[in-house]
Formats: C-alpha cells, sequence, structure tokens
C-alpha cells in the first residue's frame, strides 16, 4: 500500500507529465465560450476555422482585470512560456489544494478538542 506522501508526489508528477504534454499537443483553436463569442461577433462560422486575425471584443467594464499569465503563456517565450506558466499553474494549484487541506485538519482538530 502506498503511503500519503508517495501517492502526493506521484500525483504532482503525473499532473506535471500531463501538462506538459498538453503544452505541445493542444489546439490553438479556440473551442467553448471564445469560439461561440467569435462566432456571436460573426468573425467565425460554426465548422469553419478561426482566421488569425479574429479577437473576442469584450464591452467596457467598470471592472478591469489582467490575469497573470493571460491564456496561459508568458509573452515572448514561444513554446518554453507556455511550458513554464503551466509549471507555476500546477505548482500554485498543488499549494492552494495543501493549505486547504491543512486548514480543515486545524479547524477539525480544534473542533475535536472543545
Amino acid at each position: 500500500m502506498m503511503d500519503n506522501r508517495t501517492f502526493l508526489i506521484a500525483g504532482i508528477i503525473i499532473a506535471l507529465a500531463v501538462g506538459g504534454l498538453a503544452v505541445f499537443l493542444a489546439s490553438s483553436n479556440p473551442d467553448g465560450l471564445e469560439s461561440t463569442a467569435l462566432m456571436v461577433q460573426g468573425q467565425k462560422t460554426l465548422t469553419g476555422d478561426t482566421p488569425s486575425d479574429a479577437e473576442i471584443q469584450e464591452p467596457e467594464s467598470a471592472v478591469s482585470y489582467n490575469p497573470p499569465l493571460p491564456d496561459y503563456t508568458l509573452e515572448g517565450y514561444g513554446k518554453s512560456g507556455d511550458l513554464l506558466a503551466m509549471l507555476v499553474g500546477t505548482i500554485l494549484a498543488v499549494l492552494v489544494a495543501i493549505g486547504a487541506v491543512k486548514l480543515l485538519m486545524m479547524v477539525r482538530k480544534t473542533d475535536r478538542q472543545d
């Protein structure tokens, strides 16, 4: 039987491997919400390829937000920037999950002591 630490390390290695492969295997064509937005704006047909100059036109908003890694990449670094963005994102997600579990364990421990 595998202990928790080994299981966590194996999970992180698998997540990094899948993410690393996804960087090189992912399609550059937008899908889901981006593709729908381009269709609604008349820049793309349902079954056609996305034009290279297509851009989603977002309405002005009172709230402005600039993501730290837009489109999951670092501008100007090519595929290595994509890979680095994936690595940083995966590590941050794992750290947040570990922190949430530790916080939950602390809360449960204090509830049992009361």
